[in-house]
């Protein structure tokens, strides 16, 4: 039961026990008759760790009300965002289409982007920000107080601008690659700049709660850190999702982002604790199959 329920608050009366237990965010009563005429208050807080997940940013955003969330915090790198944004503001239209491999018409797009970029009032969200594959499926919209709290606990948001945000961030729309080159990042990729920032922090992170990282984020987004030694330092629980196409097995992509936002919600949801939970998720007709991958490999089939 501990291991399940984010906190107790027990009061003891002149002559009752009130055990007001907390679990998975629902509360129930426990009132226990004392036997003698004492007086006193007494609470007790127990906070239970949980894995932390992290999921990849998305090209795709949008603007989002603010008000859905229960408070906007700041990122952890904000002061590097800046200065990167404030270098790529200075960037031709052509530069930049050229930079992150796209028409003309998004490159002006994130050009007023990052000329727009140091107007606080524009902040959203992050969790609500992002509107690719994976956010569609994490229904971030939905969420109660409870579960966005949760959430900025347990989720991190990786970033090629932002670095690792966590959801409740408040960030500007922004496009970025992070094979990209800034005289901010002494002319090496993002990808190695952000390494040595990142690493230390994501570790650190994972062994304040349990030490067991679910990584729904994609390939690409390893690369920001040193993820042999993260992979070295704690339990890395990779799951996969495979379409059955009869005489193979094969990831499709569209479908593999869904069920990674997909599973982040579940997770989130039901305040889930451990590994072994996640065998219960299914989405998109995808199922947790057991006879396939190991504990940190588990595998969901879609026939």
């Amino acid at each position: 039961m501990l291991n399940d329920k984010h906190f107790a608050e027990i009061v003891l009366e002149s002559d009752i026990i009130a055990i007001n237990l907390y679990y998975q965010s629902q509360p129930c009563d426990l009132r226990i008759p004392l036997l003698w005429g004492v007086e006193f208050h007494y609470n007790i807080k127990i906070q239970t760790n949980n894995m932390q997940l992290i999921l990849a940013s998305a090209k795709i955003m949008r603007s989002a009300d603010r008000g859905r969330v229960p408070t906007m915090t700041t990122p952890i790198f904000d002061d590097a965002a800046r200065r990167l944004a404030l270098e790529l503001s200075q960037w031709s239209v052509t530069d930049l289409a050229k930079a992150l491999h796209c028409s003309a018409a998004i490159a002006m797009e994130n050009h007023q982007r990052f000329q727009q970029f140091m107007l606080d009032e524009n902040r959203i969200p992050a969790i609500l920000a992002y509107y690719g594959q994976a956010y569609k499926h994490l229904r971030a919209d939905e969420f109660s107080a409870d579960d966005f709290r949760f959430a900025q606990n347990h989720l991190l948001i990786l970033s090629f601008l932002y670095g690792i945000l966590r959801p409740l961030d408040g960030i500007h729309l922004y496009r970025l690659e992070g094979k990209v080159k800034l005289q901010t990042t002494d002319g090496k990729t993002l990808f190695a700049w952000w390494k040595d920032r990142l690493t230390d922090r994501l570790i650190e992170r994972v062994k304040a709660d349990d030490g067991v990282l679910l990584h729904l984020a994609t390939e690409e987004f390893e690369h920001l850190f040193d993820w042999k030694r993260v992979e070295k330092e704690v339990r890395v629980v990779k799951p996969y999702f495979y379409v059955d196409q009869g005489a193979q097995f094969k990831i499709v992509s569209m479908y593999a982002k869904g069920c990674r936002g997909g599973m982040a919600r579940f997770v989130i949801q039901n305040k889930l604790n451990a590994p072994k939970a996640l065998s219960a998720f299914s989405e998109d007709g995808f199922i947790f199959n057991p006879r396939l991958g190991d504990e940190n490999h588990p595998h969901f089939i879609k026939a």
